[in-house]
């Protein structure tokens, strides 16, 4: 995608559905990449609600231990106020401070939560065999797992908006920053994933929860701090991956619907998508399932095989060559993901519910 950002001489793809439009046509482009694009932008937000109102709860949980117990749904409201604050900033430079405070905050939370996990040791009685009792439920899980994968990989959705805030000249394309920013962005990654799944998964075994950082509780003050650094990451993330949303809303309601543009047309609009957010997250408060559900469903083509799927349309690759192999690889991959990682997310969640370990409006 960093590659086709200025593939034709001239012209710049500062959008998804634009780069779609040039593959696919004009209407097609459309009605191919939007909903996909929405639904995972949306799904996104909805997770980092529930993600955000988890982590004030804990945040609060360690260090009033003593204090009355407050449902999740105050928590995720919180979260959210924050939000009909910032929602306000108009385009993806005003929060590019805010942005680099989150890729900080990730990173130092990873790594207090890897350390904190070598410090607490091996638990007693810790298990690493499956954790379901049939093989069907082993599977299904299996399945929804392929889709936190998947959803690990979310900033593939809007790569191009971020490309287009970069200055591009015929002697310095953008294209050349943007690949060091890549590859710079995908070495932090692993060394935030890589070191939790690893140290994680050694002390607490298939026990771990969902986010390692509620399996932890000592020492209190740096398990309060991870907290609180992850709701600074997921505010820092949540207006990155609504930014799209924010612009098409407001493309749709000023050129179709002819609003005027404005601060009052901004409000509204960004107010009410963030109290829909707010509303799906109090209302399904799963973070795993939700996690592998958006995972499979949604990143997966945005993802993994739509791009491959324009690459192969606009640069027409020698049949049977390397690209033309890997592409069609993963194409493959990347449907086989989107049709079984949801089947996984959905048994799983639904389990839970009948198991009630997952309850509605917590």
């Amino acid at each position: 995608m960093v590659e086709m950002h200025e593939m034709v001489p001239g012209k710049r793809f500062d959008r998804y559905h634009e780069l779609g439009q040039y593959a696919f046509g004009e209407k097609l482009g459309l009605y191919i990449v939007v909903p996909q694009q929405l639904i995972v932008e949306v799904g996104v937000c909805i997770v980092y609600m529930v993600t955000g109102g988890r982590s004030l709860k804990k945040f609060h949980d360690v260090v009033c231990s003593d204090c009355k117990q407050i449902k999740l749904t105050f928590f995720i409201m919180i979260f959210a106020s924050v939000h009909f604050v910032l929602s306000q900033l108009p385009n993806f430079n005003s929060i590019s401070g805010i942005s680099l405070a989150a890729a900080v905050m990730s990173f130092s939370y990873s790594t207090i939560a890897w350390v904190a996990s070598v410090d607490k040791g091996k638990q007693e009685h810790v298990e690493y065999g499956y954790k379901s009792d049939t093989q069907e439920r082993t599977v299904m899980r299996f399945l929804a797992a392929l889709g936190d994968v998947a959803f690990a990989y979310a900033g593939h959705n809007v790569v191009l908006e971020i490309q287009a805030t970069i200055p591009s000249t015929p002697e310095k394309p953008s294209k050349k920053p943007m690949w060091k920013g890549v590859i710079v962005a995908y070495i932090v990654v692993a060394l935030c994933y890589f070191p939790v799944a690893f140290v994680g998964y050694w002390a607490f075994g298939n026990g771990v929860e969902d986010n390692i950082l509620v399996s932890l509780s000592r020492p209190h003050w740096l398990i309060a701090m991870a907290n609180m650094m992850v709701v600074v990451h997921v505010i820092g993330s949540y207006q990155i991956y609504a930014m799209p949303v924010f612009d098409m809303m407001e493309t749709v309601l000023v050129k179709r619907l002819r609003f005027p543009p404005g601060l009052t047309l901004r409000l509204i609009t960004r107010s009410a998508y963030v109290a829909f957010t707010m509303f799906v997250g109090i209302t399904f408060p799963f973070f795993g399932g939700l996690l592998s559900f958006f995972g499979g469903f949604a990143f997966a083509p945005t993802t993994y095989f739509l791009p491959c799927i324009m690459w192969l349309a606009i640069y027409k690759p020698r049949r049977f060559s390397l690209s033309w192999i890997t592409n069609w690889i993963c194409i493959i991959l990347g449907v086989l993901l989107m049709i079984l990682a949801p089947i996984g997310a959905l048994r799983d969640i639904i389990g839970n519910i009948i198991d009630k370990q997952y309850k509605f409006y917590q």
